[in-house]
């Protein structure tokens, strides 16, 4: 296992097909559904179960080991952040989002320059476009420790 909370939504396959035809059969064209899967599960506590299931002792029988996340793992799955709005459906499980949609062009000029970034391996330029495109993306500490140290202005 990679960390002792990390916790993740699981649904069975019949679940999450339900809802995926029930949010095609409401869409118009363009719209951006978000299921209701419940509440996350801690990973650990499910290996554990399984280890039980399996007729063994967790930690005793068969041991569960951590090796830690790796770069840019989240702890928790995040289904929208508190700036994104949804509205209700028809549907209990089902919300869509609200609000206004990037423009076509400002997604073209954003990747394009992107892209420039990557080519010239610009990485903190690559890092800053990032957020500025998704605005709650924190990059992970290997991403910062791969940055060139800046060089204090005035110094």
């Amino acid at each position: 296992m990679t960390h002792p909370d990390m916790r993740r939504y699981f649904m069975t396959i019949s679940e999450a097909a339900e809802l995926v035809l029930q949010a095609s059969a409401m869409g118009s064209g363009g719209e951006i559904f978000v299921l209701d899967m419940g509440e996350p599960v801690r990973i650990l506590d499910l290996a554990r179960k399984m280890v039980l299931l399996s007729g063994f002792r967790p930690d005793i029988d068969i041991p569960i080991v951590f090796s830690g996340m790796r770069p840019g793992e989240k702890l928790f799955e995040e289904l929208r952040t508190l700036e994104e709005n949804t509205a209700s459906t028809p549907h209990a499980q089902i919300r869509v989002f609200s609000g206004l949609a990037p423009q076509p062009e400002t997604i073209r000029r954003a990747l394009d320059d992107l892209k420039r970034a990557v080519e010239e391996r610009a990485a903190a330029r690559v890092v800053s476009l990032l957020q500025q495109m998704v605005p709650d993306y924190t990059p992970s500490m290997a991403v910062l420790r791969s940055q060139p140290r800046r060089e204090a202005v005035g110094a």
